[in-house]
């Protein structure tokens, strides 16, 4: 077997694969099935730190505990609970600490045969979307794989169920960590276990990255089978503008081509997703003018009433407007859907509990 070089000990053992925990184990002087132990604690026992891990040999395991006390702590990089919100409905909210003292949120979405995550891919955004409380407070970086893919370890662990599908719809924009997010969602099927076609990738919109997510994902995942889904939330660029103060560097013409493209690349579909804002952007003409706007594409659209902040003064459209909505675009774009909206008793915002914990 071929020895890989040395990892610097400061490197998280949780997001490598079992070839490169095989080659790490070699490397520290231990046979190879050490690596294969320590794949299967990690992800399948779901270990939080190496002192669990007692297979291993104790005297090794406590030279890795010292060696690495000083450079960001266990070495298997877990992320610490800080705060659990709990809903009537189940869905459970966690607040995680990182090694750097950070804080970043991950929410289980229970419901009869299913157990959606929504992951954070950074801490904060820089897109400063008027309706949510991330963008608040900017960007404070971007996450790395291990604190990614322990967002869906820690909600298996405090909701004792296997996660079936993931989405990167946290904090964060994913696309201004594409390297990232594709190398976790590279984790959570080869080490996870988890269906590539069951992980939503959301996105708000950055110039020029649509077709290189599509190029990158192939060259790493093989395909590009996860699902893409754009955040429009309004169907001209005026109104866009007003509540996504980033996309005056992004017209909506130039979006629809980089979807386009990625179309073409990948041969996936694109999803859509729109934010109904109370008497804003949730008037029939508007559902008219968005059906106008994707003519051409296959797409789904997925409809978000809009869950209140307290910075802002937007409100949740009535059951009657959103409706409304729905009947017109569905009879003239086709496949339309309304998120059911979920935890709205505890936190529901993204960012809400964070920004509290915070303050």
């Amino acid at each position: 077997m071929t020895t890989a070089a040395p990892l610097p000990q400061a490197v998280p053992l949780l997001g490598l694969g079992l070839g490169e925990l095989e080659a790490w184990a070699i490397s520290q002087g231990q046979p190879g099935f050490r690596g294969r132990q320590l794949h299967d604690w990690i992800y399948a026992k779901g270990a939080r730190s190496l002192a669990e891990i007692s297979v291993l040999p104790k005297a090794w395991r406590q030279s890795l505990a010292h060696e690495t006390s000083g450079a960001g702590g266990d070495p298997l990089g877990r992320s610490r609970e800080l705060r659990r919100s709990v809903a009537s409905d189940g869905t459970t909210k966690l607040l995680l600490g990182t090694a750097d003292g950070l804080t970043l949120e991950t929410v289980g979405i229970p419901s009869r045969d299913r157990l959606t995550v929504c992951v954070s891919s950074q801490v904060g955004c820089p897109m400063a979307c008027r309706f949510c409380a991330t963008g608040k407070g900017g960007l404070q970086r971007s996450l790395a794989v291990h604190e990614i893919v322990d967002q869906v370890l820690s909600v298996r662990e405090v909701m004792d169920r296997r996660p079936s599908h993931v989405v990167f719809m946290g904090m964060g924009e994913p696309l201004l960590t594409i390297d990232s997010v594709l190398a976790a969602i590279h984790c959570l099927c080869t080490d996870l276990g988890m269906a590539q076609r069951r992980i939503t990738v959301s996105t708000v919109g950055v110039p020029s990255t649509l077709p290189t997510l599509a190029e990158r994902a192939l060259e790493r995942l093989g395909r590009a089978q996860f699902t893409l889904a754009v955040s429009l939330h309004a169907p001209d660029q005026a109104l866009r503008e007003q509540l996504i103060p980033t996309a005056h560097a992004y017209p909506l013409q130039a979006l629809l081509h980089d979807c386009r493209r990625y179309v073409e690349i990948t041969g996936r579909r694109v999803s859509f997703e729109y934010i109904l804002l109370g008497g804003l952007n949730d008037h029939p003409r508007q559902a008219v003018a968005l059906a106008a706007l994707l003519r051409g594409f296959q797409s789904h659209v997925n409809l978000i009433p809009y869950n209140p902040i307290e910075e802002e003064d937007f409100q949740r459209p009535s059951p009657e407007r959103v409706e409304a909505f729905r009947r017109v675009l569905q009879e003239r774009h086709g496949a339309v859907s309304v998120r059911a909206s979920r935890g709205l008793d505890e936190d529901a915002a993204c960012g809400q509990l964070r920004r509290r914990h915070s303050g």
